[in-house]
């Protein structure tokens, strides 16, 4: 595995903070990305804003288009309500199915999704456009990379860095050497996301360098429109 130098650690500190991480000065261990296992295919689940059809097969008076609000619910005729968020499509179906069987009869309910808001992904550091991803279906490292609009000139790609949330709900790095991706290394393999992934591209040591000379000596009073008048004798 490849050594992890002290200001990746930095640069992941900065990263746990931005996340609102209650320790970044001890942020956990870097893992290599070929350590970590492809994740395994879930099953579709409602999440917050996503909009549902319900419909009722004997009552159709009742059939209603419904948006999942942020607290996760929904609100229904005769039932109120009902917590969706996080329910797979058949588990809503089955859980209003049992809701309106004390007010109806013989309740037959459908849930269709008709529109979702998507899984989405977090793309920082020196790439064009920082912000959050929608993602509808599996995407890469690289690929969320090139639809923020790509790598800055000042980007490090092999020492770039995704987030991910462990079991325990605590961030887990991983890093992701990108350049090896583009360049087709040996071996070399691109990185697949999950849903609440933080991609964290840093900036390469030569931009780091620029920065602080641009920061700490150029834009210093002391060197603006100031000579020293040192002179050099030429024999």
């Amino acid at each position: 595995m490849k050594k992890i130098g002290f200001s990746q650690l930095v640069i992941f500190a900065a990263v746990l903070g931005m996340l609102g991480c209650t320790n970044p000065q001890r942020p956990p261990a870097i893992v290599a990305a070929s350590s970590i296992n492809a994740p395994a295919s879930t099953p579709f689940q409602i999440q917050t804003g996503d909009e549902l059809d319900i419909k009722f097969f004997y009552n159709p008076e009742l059939n209603e288009t419904v948006t999942v609000r942020p607290d996760g619910f929904i609100s229904l005729q005769l039932v109120d309500e009902v917590k969706a968020a996080g329910l797979q499509p058949k588990e809503l179906d089955d859980l209003l199915t049992r809701l309106y069987a004390v007010e109806l009869k013989k309740p037959v309910i459908t849930v269709i999704i008709r529109s979702f808001t998507g899984q989405r992904v977090y793309v920082g550091g020196e790439v064009t456009t920082q912000g959050l991803i929608t993602i509808p279906g599996r995407i890469s490292a690289l690929q969320a990379v090139m639809q923020a609009g790509g790598f800055r000139v000042t980007a490090q790609p092999s020492e770039t860095l995704v987030i991910r949330k462990g079991p325990d709900r605590r961030p887990i790095p991983i890093q992701v050497d990108l350049d090896a991706v583009i360049n087709g290394g040996e071996g070399a393999a691109d990185f697949m996301l999950q849903p609440e992934d933080v991609v964290y591209v840093p900036k390469s040591p030569i931009a780091k360098a620029n920065q602080f000379v641009n920061q700490y000596i150029e834009n210093l009073l002391l060197f603006r429109g100031v000579t020293f008048g040192f002179v050099y004798d030429v024999d």
